[in-house]
């Protein structure tokens, strides 16, 4: 056995950052990230499966510890965690990690905020501790990307590395902010290892329970961390070794060095992609391309036949199987579609380009759509396998009533840092999902607040924060 595992290679990063001074880069990162998830988690809690999740939690009583967003009083930590990680998740409008193809802030996140709660953290702590998982998380799930495969290995094997890795992550934060140390945090890792989960066949066929995932995997992450406080214990070498957690989800195809080269030194928090648009990213650029061509005047009545091609990865996910793909049932499905895409992007969207009005049972529905959207195939393109899984590239070809062909090349997502957001429509997207289900007094509050997280005063405000968007206005705490 080397000097360390890799467990404990993760825990001593992990006790080196909470004891120094984050890179601002990184900071600034989590801040922006904490100011994104929390915006989804109000947006998605109109949905029945945010309802059903909260009525669910809110049913369970226990000790009030935490805030789920949307609940009317505090619930335990674990409970919180899983609320907001649900709704965090719940409209494919979280941020994406490449090449892990993963969403690290959706379970991350939540289960840090439920923590920090329970240990009254400062802002500093909780921006350090968020910073951690969300590298542990990534890193994860780089180790089991396959260059030959041109993917990772998770996601080969039917496995939600979002939610898997996600866990992971999210119980080395919630360990930090819970006091346990260096090594509470190795046995963290250990224990929760064994409560880590997720299938994604729902991306294929359709069923909401991929909304279930972050909110599992950052419950998870704060029942071990409470585990681990009380006394329970994980092996150490639980991600390499011989029955450990890369054995089980992807057998040998790991690589280690993706765990530990510059970790603490080369951040990956930075890159990660925040997500303009409310829908699974590999269909981003077919709306990108599809607007593209709109701007060039091509309209939806005027196209006789589309061909969407993507890497070829990507084709079981949003083009298979293509009848559905077509003719998406719910805003949900139509989120997972190719074909929805290419008309979200040719009819013209909200927001940044695709909003949350464009995803909707009844778009979804849209003669005018389900008519483009037969029209449109969902097929491997060679130039596109090259740039995956390091991009999500699409080429639409459009041949129009009168012969002529279209083509719009889109290799790189917005949200990345070839093509990054600004802090304005970073804003405008958190704006955007609180507008109507919070009072514009408490939002801003809230936005100047995250942004600034741990850079202030060493106070306890993550429960102000979160009770912000969870009450009426007239029972406001002050921040």
């Amino acid at each position: 056995m080397p000097d360390r595992t890799l467990a404990e290679e993760l825990a001593a990063f992990a006790a080196r950052t909470a004891a120094g001074a984050l890179p601002e880069a990184v900071a600034t990162s989590v801040r922006r990230r904490v100011l994104d998830v929390l915006g989804l988690c109000v947006a998605a809690g109109d949905l029945p499966t945010s309802r059903a999740a909260l009525e669910h939690v809110v049913e369970q009583g226990g000790r009030p510890e935490a805030h789920a967003i949307g609940a009317p009083r505090p619930v335990p930590a674990a409970w919180a965690a899983f609320v907001n990680g649900v709704t965090a998740h719940s409209l494919d409008y979280d941020d994406t990690h490449l090449p892990s193809v993963l969403h690290p802030s959706a379970a991350v996140v939540p289960a840090a905020l439920a923590a920090a709660e329970v240990a009254d953290a400062d802002g500093a702590a909780v921006v350090g501790a968020i910073a951690v998982g969300l590298e542990t998380t990534v890193r994860l799930g780089m180790a089991a990307y396959d260059p030959e495969l041109g993917n990772s290995v998770f996601f080969e094997h039917g496995q939600h590395a979002t939610s898997i890795c996600g866990a992971m992550g999210g119980a080395v934060a919630a360990a930090l902010l819970l006091g346990l140390g260096e090594e509470g945090v190795r046995h963290a890792l250990g224990v929760t290892a064994s409560m880590a989960a997720g299938v994604i066949e729902a991306n294929r066929t359709g069923g909401t329970v991929k909304r279930l995932h972050c909110g599992w995997a950052a419950h998870s992450a704060v029942t071990a961390a409470q585990l681990v406080r009380r006394g329970f214990t994980g092996p150490p070498t639980v991600l390499e070794g011989r029955f450990g957690f890369f054995e089980a989800f992807v057998r040998d195809r790991y690589d280690p060095s993706a765990v530990t080269d510059g970790l603490g030194e080369q951040w990956e928090v930075p890159g990660i992609f925040f997500k303009p648009y409310p829908a699974n990213h590999f269909t981003h650029t077919a709306v990108d391309a599809a607007a593209l061509l709109r701007e060039r005047g091509v309209r939806p009545e005027d196209v006789r036949s589309a061909t969407l091609g993507v890497p070829s990865a990507v084709v079981r996910t949003i083009g298979e199987p293509i009848a559905g793909k077509r003719e998406p049932q719910t805003g949900y499905q139509a989120q997972f579609s190719g074909p929805y895409a290419v008309a979200v992007g040719l009819f013209g969207g909200s927001g940044l380009g695709a909003g949350l009005a464009d995803y909707t049972d009844e778009l979804a529905a849209d003669p005018a759509r389900r008519a483009l959207m037969a029209r449109v195939e969902v097929v491997p393109d060679a130039r596109c396998d090259e740039i995956f899984p390091h991009q999500f590239p699409a080429v639409l070809t459009v041949t129009t009533h009168d012969g002529a062909e279209w083509v719009e090349e889109v290799p790189e997502n917005r949200g990345g840092p070839r093509r990054p957001l600004t802090d304005a429509e970073l804003a405008r997207k958190f704006r955007d999902n609180v507008a109507g289900r919070v009072p514009p007094g408490a939002a801003a509050d809230v936005e100047r607040a995250v942004l600034t997280l741990g850079t202030g005063p060493s106070l306890p405000v993550i429960g102000s924060l979160l009770a912000r968007l969870s009450v009426q206005e007239d029972s406001w705490p002050s921040i």
